[in-house]
């Protein structure tokens, strides 16, 4: 594959590949410094960015200040360039070398779930230490899964799936339900991040008050497997020292049969992770659009219009 990206219009993406290279072979805080310094510089210049990121805030922490919400989007902007530096050390660095960085708490509530025999969902969501963190699950478990999204840059995609294979014991396409299914009839651990799915059903479900289409896979796959859902929160420690990865105990009541209602439970612990460490949080994303009955949050009426 990689042998027959040589032309021109995939240089962009060897660049790319070179730097984080070179990125790897740098110290740590170094490279975790010198990437927040140029992902506050890439916020700064990019306006649809920071329109998106701004409005996401507005509308999920309503009662923060002006000042506050700047503050959050630079901090934010500094935790998406330092993303860079983690997938860096993630693709190319050591994992023995990097062990040291973490603290692991709630490991009890993992066994627990697995000791159950039917399967584990680790739910969790997209934060900027997603790359760097995910990796370090593998030795907990004995079977573990590592969801992933193609990308349509076939070189870019090649280049995910060759330095994430080590990640996990098998990786899985995020839409691939019966092999998620049966990796949980295995008694497999399978990542699951489903707040940025691409909803082809869902349910209008209420995100910090605002209603968002949010996906209902992760009880019905509980459901209809038996699985345990296990709650997985992760973040970069405040000085930069290294990493917290945190099981919680499995929501009480979930899987019901009231969907919705495992959905509501879900999505408020995704909201208890956020306000945790809010700048690192992927806000880019656009969460509030897509909405049956509801304007788009970013439309031409918003503080984000222009997108």
């Amino acid at each position: 594959m990689f042998a027959r990206c040589r032309s021109p219009r995939y240089w962009p993406i060897w660049l790319f590949a070179f730097w984080l290279r070179v990125t790897a072979a740098l110290p740590w805080r170094t490279a975790i410094g010198v990437h927040k310094m140029l992902g506050r510089i890439a916020g700064a210049l990019s306006r649809r960015r920071r329109r998106i990121v701004r409005r996401n805030l507005e509308l999920c922490f309503p009662e923060l200040p002006p000042r506050a919400i700047d503050a959050i989007m630079s901090r934010h902007f500094a935790s998406v360039g330092a993303f860079f530096a983690e997938l860096a050390h993630a693709w190319y660095g050591s994992a023995e070398q990097r062990a040291h960085l973490f603290r692991i708490e709630g490991v009890e509530h993992l066994h627990a779930a697995l000791a159950k025999g039917k399967g584990v969902l680790l739910y969790l969501g997209h934060f900027t230490t997603l790359e760097i963190c995910a990796p370090m699950l593998k030795s907990l478990m004995p079977l573990y899964a590592f969801m992933f999204r193609g990308r349509r840059n076939p070189l870019l995609n090649a280049l995910q799936k060759h330095h994430r294979a080590g990640y996990a014991h098998i990786s899985v396409a995020n839409d691939d339900i019966r092999e998620m299914l049966a990796l949980l009839k295995k008694n497999a651990a399978v990542m699951y991040a489903p707040d940025q799915a691409r909803i082809d059903s869902g349910e209008l479900v209420p995100f910090f008050s605002h209603p968002a289409m949010t996906s209902t896979a992760p009880s019905r796959l509980a459901r209809v497997s038996g699985a345990t859902i296990v709650p997985l929160f992760f973040r970069r420690l405040p000085d930069d020292s290294g990493y917290l990865l945190r099981f919680q105990a499995p929501p009480p009541g979930v899987p019901s049969n009231d969907v919705l209602d495992d959905t509501l439970k879900l999505t408020a612990l995704l909201e208890s992770f956020i306000r945790e460490c809010p700048e690192q949080y992927f806000w880019t994303h656009r969460k509030f659009k897509g909405r049956p009955g509801v304007a788009d949050a970013y439309g031409a009426g918003s503080a984000a219009g222009g997108d």
